[in-house]
């Protein structure tokens, strides 16, 4: 009998296409791991010598005589330039432990983009939102490059409730709705023209489905759009149904042409309250709603004080502005968001 035409036990061949498919994932982590593990090894080896010189000049002169050298044997990628950014990695990444076990998550080219933050705070967060939403490395470059720390709820709390949050992620898998919440969302990729509706939207969020995901992260799950619900004699019907798998709650989007006004808390008030009675589950937290508007007065939602009724107002923007004056309105938005906390006011619900 031919040898091809023989019947294969297809548990025996699963199990060893298994073992090989380990052995590479393995191989490639070690690989990774020996990699980051050099770098750092070079990066502490350098700082080192500098610290022992104590001289500024110095340090410059030699990692610019090693870069040269280096090239020269091993390439471009040990050149002065990489090999500050390994002096870096080591100044921001000091314990081995913590190394050992970042160094299991993330490739050098991860490493690259933590280390251009030089807040350690925010550092923290890109490296404790990057494991958990399983970034790329053009991602992660993404999310900074549009400011997404400074655009998540957390980025308004005292420091010590922001590490409290990126504690509870890392170590227990538990998302805060403040690590969820973002104002503003950026949708540009819907690429709407000029007089759009609210069903224009509604539809383009649909199309770019897994785009708008990724804008609100890994965890969301897409359940229902336009849903009915019946209230008395009464049709009812919710924009966009979502659920979110580490808060365990089900989340409405509103979306709305224009300012926020104040007419539309009781329109998702009685969306929370149905959905709360007649589609939450026992183990999950009660839903929560999001109003999406393409403009807001920041007074009047203050002053509402809507997220002790898990109703959270965001902008959301269909165009990205110029990087200085996103970083110039998230700023001011933060400086304002501290300022009434320092005066006994509340974020978010606090």
């Amino acid at each position: 009998m031919n040898i091809e035409n023989r019947n294969i036990d297809s548990n025996l061949y699963e199990n060893i296409k298994n073992i090989i498919e380990q052995s590479k994932h393995y191989a490639v982590t070690q690989v990774n791991y020996s990699l980051v593990l050099a770098y750092w090894n070079i990066g502490k080896m350098i700082k080192q010598n500098i610290i022992e010189n104590k001289r500024a000049e110095y340090g410059e002169e030699t990692i610019k005589k090693l870069g040269e050298k280096l090239t020269l044997d091993y390439g471009s990628g040990f050149g002065q330039r990489n090999l500050f950014r390994m002096m870096k990695f080591y100044e921001f990444f000091p314990e081995t432990t913590i190394l050992t076990t970042l160094s299991a998550k993330f490739s050098w080219s991860h490493f690259v983009e933590f280390i251009r933050l030089e807040d350690d705070l925010k550092r923290d967060f890109y490296i404790s939102m990057c494991y958990n939403e399983k970034w790329s490395v053009r991602a992660l470059r993404e999310r900074i490059n549009t400011m997404l720390f400074e655009r998540t709820a957390i980025s308004k709390k005292p420091e010590e409730t922001i590490r409290k949050d990126l504690a509870l992620l890392s170590q227990k898998n538990e998302m805060t709705t403040s690590l969820f919440l973002k104002d503003p969302y950026f949708l540009d990729f819907l690429e709407l023209k000029d007089n759009y509706s609210e069903k224009d939207v509604e539809n383009a969020i649909l199309v770019e489905l897994e785009k708008f995901i990724l804008e609100f992260g890994n965890d969301f799950a897409f359940m229902a759009r336009q849903k009915r619900i019946q209230i008395g004699s009464n049709d009812y019907y919710i924009d966009l149904l979502f659920y979110h798998r580490k808060l365990r709650r089900l989340v409405i989007i509103e979306l709305k042409i224009g300012d926020f006004i104040p007419e539309y808390k009781g329109q998702v008030e009685l969306y929370l309250k149905w959905l709360s009675k007649y589609e939450k589950q026992d183990f999950e937290e009660e839903p929560i709603a999001i109003i999406l508007c393409s403009g807001k007065d920041s007074d009047v939602v203050e002053l509402m004080d809507l997220e002790k009724d898990n109703i959270h107002i965001s902008e959301y923007w269909l165009k990205l502005p110029p990087k200085e004056i996103l970083k110039e309105k998230l700023h001011k938005a933060i400086g304002h968001a501290k300022a009434r906390m320092g005066s006994g006011g509340t974020i978010n619900g606090e």
